[in-house]
Parts: structure tokens; C-alpha cells; sequence
């Protein structure tokens, strides 16, 4: 099944574009996902299984660099391409 994941990261620091960046650049290095990036948020869309053990890596790597971050994270099954 399908799933599109619109994902947003609030590093608690005043230096929080480093971190976004690269949570960005790991997530699009995986090739089995499509990510798309604009000013707000990131979209993600693939299997769910893949979405998943890609968030799941890349959320823990964050976790483990940054003292103090949040994730926003939505998800819609099925998405609809127009």
C-alpha cells in the first residue's frame, strides 16, 4: 500500500538549518522513495513499509544528533497522483 507522509522538523536551537538539511539529504537518499521539499515541510511518498523504515532510521539519527528537536508528521494512505 502506498502512503504519503508530509513530515516537518523543529530543531529547539538557534542553529536549526544545518539539521534540516540534512535530515532532507538522508531521506533523499533513499532510492526507493519519492521526496519532495518546499519552504514548510517535506513530502515523502512509497511503500508503506519502505516510508516507515526510512522515518524510523532517519527520526533516530536526528534524535541521537540533536538535544532537543520536534517532528510534525502526517500520513494519508492511498494517495491520490493527479
Amino acid at each position: 500500500m502506498k502512503v504519503a507522509v508530509d513530515i516537518s522538523l523543529y530543531p529547539l536551537d538557534a542553529d536549526f538549518l544545518p539539521p534540516i538539511k540534512d535530515v532532507i539529504a538522508r531521506l533523499n537518499e533513499h532510492e526507493r522513495l519519492e521526496v519532495w521539499t518546499n519552504a514548510m515541510s517535506t513530502q515523502i511518498v512509497g511503500e508503506f513499509g519502505d516510508v516507515m523504515d526510512a522515518l524510523r532510521t532517519e527520526i533516530g539519527s536526528t534524535f541521537e544528533q540533536l538535544p532537543k528537536a520536534i517532528f510534525i508528521i502526517k500520513m494519508l494512505n492511498n494517495p491520490a497522483r493527479g
